[in-house]
């Protein structure tokens, strides 16, 4: 039997099952508690005794429950009594610090639109003058221009600057001001697994005032390897963590519990149906993106290295050379087939990804260094590291790439009142740079595969001065005022322009040879000890390395006189390729690249002082360069020129050179 209680309009009905056949027990409770009793006419024709035990056992229950919630009544007026004891001070004190940090951080934040609103992403300014970091696969569907909205309610016209398929990275540059808030760029190798952290970024274009969403979290991982598409959207020694990255959150911050700048936001692992994050995401190393930046202000598509070798741990757990192509540089400085690598740019190897990881933070054409033990012998090289792709396959790629696709995001709803009865709708407010955006804000982004995806937006003529097309290029306009920056910072240590006529240097190497050197317009000629040499300027230059062993020395300080006398826009072509270390000196030097006849050169630039410290001598692009590098800067006329030049080639120093007399003639004689 099953006891029901009804309830009509002051009464509740209950089933309790009290009859062996099944059969149904209904009893009254008044609505506001009281005992049960039974129906004037019972429906059951069980024996009275049975009636009244199951009476007594409902009544029971009824008083246990009322007991049970007048004791969780008492409780909930007992606990603000117990809660009211004071919370630690580092608790507190912990509070705040984190409140503060994002405060801090929010306002570097970035909302990237793309196609009038059908794309975007996510991303974060870096310096006061607006560059701003975001993903490739966020800025591919907008092509040169975008808009950017910020935290301080405003809307911003932005420009492409530099791109990196291979690593999903974009620079961008917001424009509009001179002092953008920025973010502290923290040291992302310091980072360990239970560290805190936040995200930063606009997921489901939720924010449409533009104010980002913040999700915390741990530290998962680090040195996470993430496969490509292809060669394309690698994530090599990258952060993963348990914030919540979801779509829109591309290209947006990661911030340490500081709110140092310690990743870019890329990749997460998503709940398949909902595209909901599932507690995976993964961000692009700020360490790497630091590697990249001076590339990436050079405004070229730019390539990821690769040491030109594979690797296999072998059956002692050893990470052995597997393959090596013969025209690498590695292979030149010695690696062969079956050596075991010991560490890579300072990083030891122990497993295969380990060795991806540390492989894949570098951009094509740095020299780092190498460890490697062949038959007990333990070697140290530096290696300067190939591209992944050629330069054609590379545009070709990034040309075609498909944008990473999204599902569309859910539409904000207008914040605008709308016009009274008869009234006109407001003319659509003449949008400045840097001025608030209307109340309207952009639609919300959406990636489309690229045979699916809008015209790019035409920029505003405002914006077309930033803007120069050039192929091979993201955007050639920065690649010309970091070139000319360069070129102006060196003419603050003189002017060769007027030097027209020979240039003649005599000195002596480290051994006590004399070497006397005579730079003219027809030919480049000297005595090395007791041996002459010459170069004919007139012909190719790839086959005229005189003298013997330097590598090209006649024709490197050829190059080096002409771009003095002649500068970047009248040398040749010449471009900013961005900022490379030098072996055996501290930092990164500002780099141009400089073709003449048929051979290239590579002019190596202190930034802080602004000095011309070195060179490099490309007759081919699968040979030892011959290097120079210039020291000892002396006044000559005035003018700031280096008396001590040395002279590598390869693995060996062909000549310390100190100069004792520099003669620069102005006119020819």
């Amino acid at each position: 039997m099953r006891v029901m209680f009804w309830r009509a309009a002051t009464c509740r009905r209950f089933r309790f099952p009290t009859r062996r056949d099944g059969g149904d027990q209904r009893f009254v409770v008044p609505a506001w508690g009281g005992s049960p009793r039974l129906p004037s006419a019972p429906i059951s024709a069980a024996p009275k005794r049975r009636q009244v035990a199951a009476l007594q056992s409902v009544h029971a229950s009824v008083l246990r429950f009322c007991a049970g919630i007048a004791f969780l009544l008492f409780a909930a007026v007992s606990i603000p009594a117990a809660a009211a004891a004071p919370v630690p001070d580092a608790v507190l004190q912990a509070e705040q610090q984190r409140i503060a940090a994002v405060a801090r951080a929010i306002p570097a934040a970035v909302a990237v639109f793309a196609n009038d609103g059908q794309g975007g992403g996510s991303g974060v300014v870096i310096t006061p003058d607006g560059y701003a970091l975001s993903n490739f696969h966020v800025t591919k569907p907008a092509g040169d221009y975008m808009q950017c909205g910020m935290a301080d309610g405003n809307l911003y016209d932005a420009v492409i600057v530099g791109l990196d398929p291979t690593g999903d990275v974009a620079l961008i540059k917001l424009l509009g001001r001179e002092d953008f808030p920025c973010a502290e760029m923290g040291d992302s190798d310091q980072v360990r697994v239970g560290d805190w952290c936040f995200a930063v970024g606009n997921p489901f274009l939720l924010a449409t005032d533009f104010q980002p969403t913040v999700t915390y979290g741990l530290v998962s991982g680090v040195n996470r390897y993430q496969y490509p598409a292809g060669t394309l959207l690698e994530y090599a020694d990258c952060i993963q963590t348990d914030a919540s990255i979801n779509p829109g959150n591309s290209g947006g911050p990661l911030f340490d519990a500081a709110g140092r700048l310690i990743g870019i936001n890329g990749r997460g692992s998503f709940e398949k149906r909902g595209r909901v994050n599932v507690g995976v995401g993964y961000a692009i190393s700020i360490n790497q993106i630091k590697h990249f930046l001076g590339y990436l202000h050079s405004g070229r598509i730019v390539d990821h290295a690769t040491l030109g070798a594979t690797v296999a741990r072998d059956e002692d757990g050893r990470i052995i050379v597997t393959d090596i192509l013969p025209t690498s540089d590695a292979y030149r400085r010695g690696l062969r087939y079956g050596d075991e690598l010991l560490s890579f740019a300072g990083r030891p190897i122990t497993t295969v990804n380990g060795f991806k990881n540390a492989l894949g933070i570098f951009p094509k054409g740095w020299r780092v260094p190498l460890s490697y033990r062949r038959q007990g012998e333990r070697r140290d090289v530096n290696v300067r590291l190939m591209g992944v792709h050629t330069d054609d396959e590379l545009l070709r790629k990034a040309e075609g790439a498909l944008p990473v696709e999204e599902p569309p995001m859910p539409k904000p709803s207008p914040q605008e009142e709308p016009p009274p009865d008869g009234a006109q709708p407001p003319e659509k407010a003449e949008r400045k740079p840097g001025k608030i955006a209307p109340k309207i804000q952009p639609k919300p982004p959406r990636i489309m595969p690229q045979d699916r995806a809008h015209g790019q937006q035409a920029p505003p003529k405002h914006v077309e001065p930033w803007i120069a097309k050039r192929p091979g290029y993201a955007n050639y306009h920065f690649n010309e005022r970091n070139r000319d920056r360069v070129w102006n910072a060196l003419l603050a240590h003189g002017d060769f322009s007027g030097l027209r006529g020979a240039w003649k240097l005599a000195g002596a190497d480290a051994a006590g040879n004399k070497i006397e050197i005579e730079l003219d317009g027809a030919k480049a000629s000297g005595r090395f000890g007791t041996r002459p040499a010459t170069v004919d300027l007139a012909r190719d230059l790839d086959s005229q390395l005189a003298p013997d062993g330097s590598g090209g020395l006649l024709v490197a300080l050829h190059l080096w006189q002409r771009l003095l006398r002649l500068g970047p826009k009248q040398f040749g072509d010449v471009y900013y390729l961005g900022t490379a270390p030098v072996p055996d000196r501290p930092g990164l030097a500002d780099v141009l690249v400089a073709t003449h006849n048929v051979v290239e050169a590579r002019f190596l630039f202190d930034p802080p002082t602004g000095r011309l410290i070195g060179m490099e001598l490309f007759p081919d692009a699968q040979v030892d360069p011959c290097e120079v590098t210039f020291e000892d800067f002396r006044a000559v006329d005035g003018r700031q020129v280096p008396h001590g030049f040395l002279v590598r080639y390869g693995d060996t120093v062909y000549a310390r050179i100190q100069w004792e007399s520099v003669e620069m003639a102005a006119e020819m004689r």
